[in-house]
């Protein structure tokens, strides 16, 4: 098989100390989707996840749970995997580091090292933290002993522990230069490419030969050789990457060049040294390929915290699952948690955004079309001998959005994506609208015909795009135009949407709603609150003044920085039939433009236009502070048609 038709994308493996939360679950996520987009454009996919199941964390949790630490991480694996299954990711294998074929391709690649003298025997002392199962450099204790800080782990802030004992090493100083080679010659091996700063500024510090082994520790696998040390985590966790696809394993050699090297490996940037140092040395010094890129998400906050279970704000996402759904989560988790920085969740903007961009403006869009389909005995359409200009119009932009949506997704900028994707929907719903098809059905049967045939055919790119974020709802949704959806290895659906639009007839069904709508109960007042008195000023102003002011509701199309300033950003704004307005806003410090595209805000349209660094905006959007001084943009709590008014 050619190699540029298949896509091997791999997750983190999970340390099996407890359920999957939000955080592994959008991990692995960014992976399904990754590999669904690829299987979409005709590409062989494999994705990879798994556990990682031996070290001290795992040791110390089992002996507290009063197990054999078998047993206990073989009481987390039906949960990784059921919470996988339910969320629809089509994982190709799951992988276990307790896993016999990948305890012996480990013990092999160590015995291979030692041969070549990349491994070799002597003592480390030093700060050690358990929890990342990792050394903290010297650098780093000794800018912490210069403030005077209690010593702490850089990356998860708990306290660490000075060890001394004998240990294996693996030569990382001797691929020093390599690896800055490597870095400056692959300028997409990061992504986003801001993540490589912080990775090549840590080498080009000197790196340290790398402990791989521990005595103290017991729950390992054992080191080939010597049985007294056990394989340190890493040297064992990043290999999983290649042992499951036949690393090291007589008979299964093609199905290893089939899929090595990886085309893209998904991590939060918590874990991004390991994966982007040590893996690449490793691979280095076994002389195989690199992977092709690293993608390295951010946080999901609670709170603007990051979750973990000493703040006691993870978020299980089976509890999600029963009350939203799990394609909903998907589609939230993947629209809204952007790669490029932290990402807050709240259950409030969960149920906006399943009501608004599912409900309101996909579901209903569907139901209207299918609806009124029924009511007029107009189940079965067929493409007209010549469009009208309007659909033509439609028929170019949805061209446009599949262009548009796949070059977001080769950057893996799936968020920017989903906006394209629903400035798209807009259209094709403020189209119908336009329309009235409920007269023409009266009117005008031929041009009632092409309205419904030419939003069929928009569906059936917006389900297509979709389907990698949620395949069982996009299913759904051209079943019920009459479209079967089947992957097939070397056909592009991507390509065949273009290829295969004319002639087409699409045989209508009415189907059950295909997303619920979740309203948050507004709370109630507090008891008296319109009898509390307020102080008088003479500030007064009349209602003549407020008629003046012209609040509407707009939907950012485009936002970018504007270079030399650290506050402003510069958006076009949708205002339905009153344009698009150019409007400026000093909003950095809160928001990048990443966060901004697709969001509906309120602004004031009738001032008069300013420049600000020598560019004109022509309206003000309304802003917040919280007690923090972060900014907040005031939007309205249900998406409404651009232009509103405020009144």
């Amino acid at each position: 098989m050619a190699k540029r038709n298949t896509c091997y994308v791999t997750t983190p493996i999970y340390y099996v100390t407890a359920k999957p939360h939000l955080g592994s679950l959008y991990s692995t996520l960014l992976a399904d989707v990754i590999a669904r987009w690829n299987r979409l454009q005709g590409k062989k996919s494999f994705m990879l996840t798994g556990t990682d199941e031996h070290g001290q964390k795992v040791a110390q949790a089992a002996q507290k749970a009063g197990k054999t630490p078998k047993e206990f991480v073989d009481g987390f694996i039906d949960a990784y995997k059921n919470t996988w299954h339910t969320y629809n990711i089509d994982y190709s294998y799951f992988i276990r580091t307790t896993d016999k074929a990948h305890v012996k391709a480990v013990q092999q690649w160590i015995s291979d090292l030692i041969e070549k003298g990349d491994i070799y025997k002597s003592h480390y002392e030093g700060w050690y933290c358990t929890p990342c199962e990792t050394f903290v450099t010297d650098n780093e204790i000794d800018e912490q002993k210069k403030a005077k800080k209690e010593l702490h782990c850089p990356s998860c802030s708990r306290q660490v522990h000075h060890i001394k004992e004998e240990t294996y090493f693996f030569r990382l100083s001797a691929y020093q230069d390599r690896l800055l080679k490597f870095y400056e010659d692959n300028p997409d091996f990061f992504c986003p490419p801001e993540r490589a700063k912080e990775v090549i500024n840590f080498v080009k510090s000197g790196l340290k030969d790398l402990s791989i082994s521990r005595k103290t520790v017991k729950w390992g696998i054992p080191f080939p050789g010597d049985q007294e040390h056990v394989t340190y985590v890493w040297a064992d966790a990043l290999n999983n990457y290649i042992t499951a696809i036949g690393y090291g394993q007589k008979g299964r050699e093609d199905e290893f060049n089939t899929w090595w090297p990886a085309t893209t490996q998904v991590l939060g940037k918590d874990i991004v040294r390991f994966h982007a140092i040590y893996w690449p040395a490793f691979l280095m010094a076994s002389d195989l390929a690199l992977p092709k890129q690293l993608l390295v998400h951010g946080w999901i906050q609670v709170d603007k915290q990051k979750m973990s279970k000493s703040l006691g704000n993870v978020i299980d996402p089976m509890v999600l699952k029963d009350k939203y759904g799990a394609e909903e989560v998907r589609y939230y988790l993947m629209r809204h948690m952007s790669i490029t920085h932290d990402s807050n969740f709240t259950i409030e903007d969960l149920e906006q955004t399943i009501t608004s961009d599912l409900a309101n403006d996909l579901g209903n869009l569907l139901n209207r079309m299918t609806s009124l389909a029924e009511k007029n005995d107009a189940m079965s359409i067929t493409d007209p001998a010549v469009w009208s200009k309007s659909a033509l119009k439609l028929i170019d932009e949805s061209w446009n959005v599949i262009e548009d949506f796949s070059e977001y997704m080769s950057e893996n900028l799936i968020h920017m994506a989903l906006a394209r994707l629903w400035k798209f929907i807009h259209q094709v719903n403020a189209y119908f609208h336009a329309q009235e098809p409920w007269k023409l059905a009266k009117s005008d049967r031929d041009a009632f015909m092409q309205v419904l045939g030419v939003t069929c055919h928009s569906l059936r790119v917006i389900a297509t795009l979709l389907w990698p974020i949620m395949p069982k709802k996009s299913e759904q949704l051209l079943q019920s135009i009459g479209m079967k959806f089947e992957i097939k290895e070397e056909l592009s659906w991507v390509e065949n949407l273009k290829l295969s639009w004319k002639g087409r007839t699409f045989m209508l069904s009415k189907i059950a709603a295909l997303f619920k709508k979740h309203e948050s109960k507004p709370e109630e007042d507090t008891p008296k609150q319109s009898e509390k008195k307020t102080e008088t000023s003479d500030e007064h102003i009349t209602i003549d003044d407020v008629i003046k002011v012209e609040l509407l509701v707009g939907t950012i199309e485009q936002c970018e920085e504007i270079a030399k300033s650290d506050k402003l950003l510069k958006m076009q704004v949708n205002f339905g039939q009153k344009g698009m307005r150019q409007i400026l806003a000093g909003i950095k410090s809160s928001y990048t433009p990443a966060d901004l595209v697709g969001k509906q805000a309120i602004f004031v349209t009738n001032l008069k236009p300013r420049k600000m660094m020598g560019i004109e905006s022509q309206g003000m959007m309304l802003i917040s502070k919280d007690e923090t001084g972060k900014v907040h943009i005031n939007s309205p709590v249900t998406k409404v048609p651009n232009g509103t008014r405020l009144h």
